[in-house]
């Protein structure tokens, strides 16, 4: 049987770090409120210059350097991404070029926060069709980029990062299952509008002025709604992985779930009966990065030493659309 494991994982960070004490000199919020409802202390906000393709790349060679791959045997890049670079081109052919990767197949997704999950299972058919042998997958966001800085409510939430795996063709057990699932019903609880249509108010009529009056720039989130909806779709994914892919709670070694909350962490590790040991959190210092927020939490788990070869994780995610899926996974 073929299998699509990780064989090397990479991860970026901005250097510039802004506190919830600098938060508190802009926005009427302190840093108990803050930590007190999210467990977030710091997040990482990207340079004037930087980019989704500019960071996605820095991670992804980290990725290539880890797993001692060449960038010329890349036959498929993914990037997960809410920021990209352009409307068009994708970002994926942005770090290709920069990579200098040889003609490939190269796109983008868009799964807001379970960007991760949703490209591990694309790749993964990809190599178990025997379509590719080698595969990159990039999340790279800019989120500070998409909130109100005048915001307490969601500015305080986000941060900016990229995180790279690459996978590989192997006869050696890789991802053993994964489940993606969306609801576009609740697409208002979580979005961002188009800027671009935004701002393009030439030879348009009346009613699509007025709609593009009403557009938001920035994100929106009905914030408590988000997290309950969170919290049931999540027991409610547990539960299809012990039932429908015949999971045990003993297969897992560590939990890596989407970094957007301290609180939604516990309350699926406790939903897994998994002790917070056991859970891999980095979101104290990375905040909401959105679909890099695992990724970035494997690398680290990785290359500190936490997570070895052979161990067993299972990477969960929900975010606007609503998407929300898991991944389970042999390092």
């Amino acid at each position: 049987m073929k299998y699509a494991r990780i064989i090397g994982t990479g991860g970026y960070l901005p250097p510039n770090i802004f506190t919830n004490a600098d938060w508190e000199e802009r926005v009427a919020t302190t840093d108990e409120w803050i930590v007190e409802r999210t467990g977030i202390k710091s997040r990482h906000i990207a340079g004037v210059d930087e980019t989704a393709a500019s960071m996605g790349t820095i991670a992804a060679q980290k990725a290539l350097e880890s797993a001692n791959v060449a960038a010329k045997d890349i036959e498929l890049i993914l990037v997960a991404t809410g920021t990209p670079d352009k409307i068009f081109p994708a970002t994926a052919c942005l770090i290709q070029k920069n990579l200098k990767i040889p003609t490939c197949i190269a796109f983008d997704i868009q799964a807001a926060c379970s960007g991760f999950v949703y490209a591990l299972s694309i790749a993964e058919q990809y190599i178990k069709s025997g379509t590719v042998s080698k595969a990159l997958i990039v999340c790279s966001e800019l989120m500070s980029r998409l909130i109100d800085w005048s915001d307490r409510s969601t500015c305080v939430l986000f941060g900016d990062g990229a995180g790279a795996v690459i996978l590989e063709a192997s006869s050696a057990p890789g991802i053993l299952a994964t489940g993606l699932y969306a609801d576009g019903n609740y697409d208002k609880l979580l979005y961002v509008d188009n800027q671009q249509l935004r701002e393009n108010k030439n030879y348009i009529s009346k009613t699509s002025h007025q709609y593009l009056e009403n557009l938001h720039p920035f994100i929106q989130m009905q914030g408590q709604r988000v997290f309950k909806l969170a919290v049931a779709k999540l027991g409610d994914l547990i539960k299809d992985i012990q039932l429908k892919h015949k999971i045990t709670l003993e297969e897992i070694d560590w939990l890596i779930p989407h970094q957007a909350n301290m609180r939604i962490i516990q309350a699926t590790a406790d939903k897994l009966h998994l002790p917070m040991e056991k859970v891999i959190c980095t979101v104290e210092t990375h905040s909401n990065t959105s679909s890099a927020s695992i990724p970035l939490a494997l690398d680290i788990a990785v290359r500190d030493g936490r997570i070895k070869k052979g161990q067993t994780v299972l990477f969960e995610a929900i975010g606007g659309g609503l998407t929300w899926g898991f991944a389970l996974a042999k390092l």
